[in-house]
């Protein structure tokens, strides 16, 4: 798990010892504070009223949302509501189709949130069932909602960027030379991503 300081640190360290220039750029900036969120339901629920809005609008909407539906917008209320109802609160169409998936996924029993597969590569195809969230978003939530140690978002620009940068790339790398760069960091590679981020908001300037 990577969901305390403790754990991501002993990851990070663990990482520097496979690739050294993670240690080094460690060593520059600084450690990393874990990302935390609660799992289950709410947490995609509110990653897809996110989706290409700002973090103000996402919270507007939200707070209609459960207005209209309680606190936590649970699924059976979601779906209890016609198109009107959830677009006075914000939601577009599209947004209301991957909202009714992913709430009638968990209301069927088809999707259980709190018992997703260990492997990580079978968990990713569950969660992509939902219609709205692709590879990326799954791996965030299983990164962030459930702590696992060896999520590696492969396709993530800022994840690209900074592996280029740490690594001391002439380019930035893409989505198929990043995957390939990290299969020696197993099982560390989240702490890799988690630190890729941190890396970009606090320490590129730190760069030599």
């Amino acid at each position: 798990m990577v969901t305390t300081p403790e754990s991501l640190r002993a990851s990070l360290d663990a990482l520097g010892v496979i690739e050294p220039l993670f240690a080094s750029a460690v060593a520059r900036i600084g450690y990393p504070a874990p990302r935390v969120r609660e799992p289950g339901y709410e947490t995609l629920l509110r990653t897809i009223v996110g989706q290409q809005v700002s973090i103000a609008a996402a919270a507007s909407v939200w707070a209609k949302l459960e207005k209209e539906l309680g606190a936590g917008c649970a699924p059976d209320a979601l779906l209890s509501r016609d198109f009107d109802a959830l677009r006075a609160c914000g939601l577009s169409r599209q947004k209301q189709g991957y909202a009714r998936s992913l709430a009638e996924l968990v209301v069927s029993g088809v999707l259980n949130l709190h018992n997703l597969p260990t492997d990580d590569e079978e968990a990713i195809a569950q969660l992509v069932q939902i219609k709205g969230i692709g590879r990326w978003s799954a791996e965030i939530y299983l990164l962030f909602a459930e702590g696992r140690t060896d999520i590696w978002p492969a396709g993530d620009l800022a994840v690209q960027v900074e592996v280029g940068r740490i690594m001391g790339l002439p380019d930035r790398p893409d989505e198929k030379a990043v995957r390939a760069l990290a299969e020696g960091w197993r099982p560390h590679r989240s702490a890799a991503a988690i630190f890729s981020w941190h890396h970009r908001h606090v320490g590129a300037d730190a760069i030599p």
